[in-house]
């Protein structure tokens, strides 16, 4: 007795008419379910004729569900920033692309260097592509997760009321500046860059929208380009040449606001059951790179004042104004 492949998928009709519309009725191989990435869809490899392809089925939409996503990841992918759609219905959140066969981003050829460089490249590219639909400006998504945070009851009380008003302040120093948006990724994270041997891929365009061109940056710097060294690469790569100190301080304010989004990102994962022990780690490394990053600055005499903590030092940052910088 044959096992039908699509029984354990969800949507199995909507998948067998996806497959069918794209494939005929050529053979459908294994399907494969795919973990390991910072998606919340449920992803499968699958082969048809010996070529892989990658099955893309999106989870139930949450009340902040981006409803632009589609359109971003098929402008990225006629950029070529994206793999190739072959299929997407929007109404059943079903996507047919091509398949990447992944090679270690530590295999990258020229090292760290030359990574940081190709990535700040990439983010170059994106972000001079048709500019993706708006959707919600940078610090607002980041208060409302902040708030759907407090509310999961993942963290005990009073523990979180501590960032509330420093997010405020925040917003408003991101307020007292101004940049014009671009197409953002938006969660341009390790494991949402593929290198397939020979070049770079960004999945995953479920948080795709207009943003302001210094997210991105912000979220590959904390996430890869850990080093005074590296940043300076892909900043220099990104902009075209080396940042003013008004495009530093900007970007200060950006990275001083993701740490909220990354504890959203993790009280998601951790509701999912998907860290497990891997929570402990992950949380500590972030702490460990934000902590050296700010160590760093201070040195540099990047943080004036006696408080020098980027989160702490928003009248400093409120006084920049970055409209002149071109970003």
């Amino acid at each position: 007795m044959s096992v039908d492949p699509f029984a354990a998928l969800a949507q199995p009709d909507g998948v067998r008419s996806a497959l069918a519309t794209v494939f005929g009725r050529a053979r459908i191989g294994p399907i494969v379910a795919l973990t390991g990435g910072a998606t919340t869809a449920s992803v499968y490899r699958i082969e048809v004729g010996e070529r892989p392809y990658l099955l893309r089925i999106e989870g139930q939409p949450s009340p902040l569900r981006n409803p632009h996503q589609y359109a971003s990841m098929r402008i990225a992918a006629e950029a070529g920033i994206a793999p190739k759609i072959l299929y997407v219905d929007e109404a059943a959140r079903i996507v047919v692309t091509d398949f990447i066969e992944q090679v270690a981003l530590e295999a990258y050829p020229g090292g760290p260097p030359a990574l940081a460089r190709a990535l700040g490249e990439l983010l170059a590219r994106g972000q001079a592509t048709e500019v993706f639909p708006c959707f919600v400006e940078y610090p607002d998504i980041v208060a409302r997760l902040f708030a759907h945070v407090r509310r999961t009851g993942l963290f005990a009380g009073g523990v979180l009321d501590q960032h509330v008003e420093r997010l405020e302040l925040l917003r408003g120093a991101y307020r007292a500046s101004s940049s014009r948006s671009v197409s953002s990724h938006n969660d341009v994270v390790p494991n949402n860059i593929l290198f397939d041997g020979r070049r770079l891929w960004l999945i995953d365009w479920e948080s795709a929208y207009c943003n302001d061109p210094l997210v991105d940056v912000a979220i590959v710097l904390d996430g890869i380009a850990r080093s005074p060294e590296l940043e300076e690469v892909l900043l220099g790569a990104w902009l075209g040449r080396t940042p003013d100190e008004s495009i530093r301080a900007r970007l200060d304010v950006v990275r001083a606001i993701y740490p909220t989004l990354l504890r959203w990102r993790f009280s998601q994962r951790i509701r999912r059951g998907l860290m497990g022990q891997a929570r402990d780690r992950s949380l500590g490394s972030f702490r460990g790179r934000f902590s050296t990053s700010h160590q760093r600055r201070s040195a540099e005499g990047r943080y004036s004042g006696s408080q020098t903590h980027p989160r702490q030092d928003v009248s400093r940052i409120i006084s920049v104004r970055c409209g002149h910088a071109g970003i």
